[in-house]
């Protein structure tokens, strides 16, 4: 017996409720994904398209990527992040291969080197002519302290968090970057991919 108390959904609607479908997660993902295809469609200038698919060869991105990071921040990448993993160095002794230098040397954007535990973070740094090279926080940390050291390091680098891409290979890394604040994420595999064909 109701007694006359509401149905759960009547005493959710407030004043002015038209007790029309609610806009849930699916509706709102909706409404995302039509803007987002809106802002990376024909409705920008050619001129714009065309600084853009410059800026995004000179970067080392497709278009795709790199206008949806821009639509995302508003902001030009500056800098990219580039852990070890994605640079498929796994032991102190191993050198970055031949193929990620000459990719990393051909970016128009700082290189920064974030180091797995037990890896030398500036000898693996001088080889890829990283402004900054640092350990990576452990796996296991707590999400303040991936967000707490990757601002920090970003303070003391000068640069905004949404102008670094980080290109890495873990869903750990993946997570700091989310904790980090940063642009985006691109995997090693996939940012090296045809890399060997230029060089």
């Amino acid at each position: 017996m109701s007694r006359g108390w509401p149905r759960r959904a009547e005493a959710v609607a407030g004043i002015g409720h038209n007790r029309g479908p609610g806009m849930g997660s699916g509706f709102r993902a909706h409404c995302w994904t039509v803007a987002r295809r809106e802002l990376l469609g024909a409705s920008l200038p050619i001129e714009v398209v065309r600084v853009q698919v410059r800026r995004a060869k000179s970067l080392g991105l497709d278009y795709k990527t790199y206008a949806g990071v821009r639509a995302t921040t508003g902001r030009d990448l500056v800098a990219f992040l580039y852990s070890s993993n994605a640079l498929a160095v796994f032991r102190p002794d191993q050198p970055v291969g031949a193929v990620e230098r000459a990719r990393i040397a051909s970016v128009a954007a700082s290189p920064h080197l974030g180091c797995a535990p037990g890896l030398a973070p500036e000898a693996l740094g001088r080889q890829i002519g990283a402004v900054s090279a640092r350990d990576l926080v452990p796996f296991g940390s707590s999400w303040a302290r991936m967000r707490d050291e990757m601002k920090a390091w970003l303070r003391a680098q000068g640069l905004p968090g949404d102008a670094v891409l980080m290109i890495g290979e873990t869903e750990h890394e993946r997570e700091m970057m989310t904790a980090g604040g940063l642009a985006g994420f691109l995997t090693g595999q996939r940012f090296f991919a045809g890399a060997a064909d230029a060089v």
